[in-house]
């Protein structure tokens, strides 16, 4: 008997999954599977989605963005569960699917998955979490914790933006100090994004990020001036190259450390991370996915 561990968030994204999960249950069915629906909710622990995890399960498939992969990711390694997973990109931030190759479409992406071989990838780890796409400090990280549920629910990616924007006037220089084997930066910045994937917000941020090297790209935007950030801002925009950018620090590392007194937060995937002092690493090869159909940028 082949089972799949079916865990959904019925609140991501405009609560779509919902609607899928009979196409989710047919397609499996087609290629004989069982599946094992778990609904997220406040009601129950996601630990509970585990407990009867045996050698009947294949996989696990996760229905959310990307901080519910997260999520289920965390207690996967912390149960020591070494299963493969699968994403369905239901989520209002689906940065992670996207760069793996995922479809939109449910019914499609059930076929890509089910006819996959799993893929060992890379994950990022932040002191004692881990992370899919890309753990953040600065400036704007901490827009998705503040962000309104039901507003992320009602117009997505729009409620990032829209309080985003509320913060510009509140832009000021933040002191940090990174330490790695491949870069050292001791100074003022605005923003620092530590890549395991490609994007953040849909961004093409992170276009040398291969999910195989155990690497991570690392990205700072220094503190300067306003007219270099706007610059800086227009080339994100229309998805231009950033290296060799004024006031951009861009870098490849598999092991950082980061120290900052400021009154400042880290974010992994929208979710709130641990405080500083931390510590970021690549875990090469530390998770089986199914469904990859690259794990590189294609950009040249």
């Amino acid at each position: 008997m082949n089972r799949v561990k079916f865990i959904y968030n019925p609140y991501s994204g405009e609560n779509t999954i919902i609607n899928d999960i009979d196409t989710v249950i047919m397609i499996h069915q087609k290629y004989g599977y069982i599946v094992e629906p778990f609904r997220i909710s406040m009601d129950y622990e996601l630990s509970d989605a585990f407990k009867n995890i045996d050698e009947s399960f294949k996989y696990i498939l996760v229905a959310g963005g990307d901080g519910t992969v997260d999520n289920v990711v965390n207690h996967m390694k912390f149960l020591g569960i070494n299963l493969p997973i699968a994403v369905l990109p239901v989520g209002t931030a689906n940065d992670f699917a996207k760069f793996i190759g995922m479809p939109l479409d449910v019914e499609k992406a059930c076929e890509q998955i089910l006819t996959s071989s799993p893929v060992d990838i890379d994950i990022g780890k932040i002191n004692d979490k881990y992370f899919v796409n890309v753990a953040s400090t600065g400036l704007f990280t901490d827009v998705s914790q503040k962000t309104d549920v039901n507003l992320k629910n009602t117009i997505g990616k729009l409620a990032y933006y829209v309080k985003g924007i509320e913060q510009i006037p509140n832009l000021r220089k933040l002191k940090i100090k990174v330490s790695s084997s491949h870069m050292e930066f001791d100074g003022d910045m605005y923003l620092m994004l530590v890549f395991n994937g490609q994007t953040a917000g849909n961004f093409n941020l992170a276009y040398k990020a291969d999910l195989t090297d155990g690497m991570l790209d690392v990205i700072i935007i220094k503190a300067g001036m306003i007219k270099d950030i706007i610059s800086l801002f227009i080339k994100i925009l229309k998805s231009e190259h950033l290296e060799h950018s004024k006031g951009l620090i861009y870098f490849k590392t598999d092991k950082l450390y980061i120290e900052c007194h400021e009154d400042i937060v880290t974010d992994i995937d929208g979710e709130r991370g641990p405080d500083f002092p931390v510590t970021i690493e690549c875990i090469k090869g530390g998770l089986k996915v199914l469904g990859v159909k690259f794990t590189k940028s294609e950009k040249v």
